[in-house]
């Protein structure tokens, strides 16, 4: 299960991709498309071209998971259609969940703060 801690950080695909795509190749979009670590913790979502079915491949510290949902009725946000560049834009985990049960909302404004990071802060006496 996805925590619910503000610390995950969420990266949503932006193009559309194959579902068809397995664990490794997800892994090597992530690596060599987004210059992202897989096995750090975040979270990434892919769309299909259709926008039916979508996939999330994290990493829980023991395994890679890829949780796959395909919409009966409607379609998901695009996130390609809200992006600024290519890569990925970076949502929170409470974006993620309206994503998932199929908000067309995500993406467009921020719906909440950015993901909280720690901070070092060093005094010298």
């Amino acid at each position: 299960m996805i925590g619910p801690t503000r610390r995950v950080r969420v990266f949503a695909f932006t193009a559309p991709i194959d579902l068809r795509k397995s664990y490794d190749t997800l892994s090597a979009v992530v690596t060599n498309e987004l210059g992202r670590d897989v096995l750090a913790g975040d979270v990434f979502l892919f769309v299909g071209r259709t926008r039916r079915r979508a996939k999330i491949l994290y990493w829980d510290g023991t395994g890679l998971c890829v949780l796959q949902k395909r919409l009966d009725k409607g379609r998901f946000a695009a996130p390609w259609e809200r992006a600024k560049g290519n890569g990925a834009l970076e949502w929170t985990p409470s974006e993620l969940a309206l994503f998932v049960e199929g908000s067309e909302h995500v993406g467009r404004i921020a719906l909440s703060p950015p993901t909280w990071a720690v901070s070092v802060k060093i005094v010298v006496a």
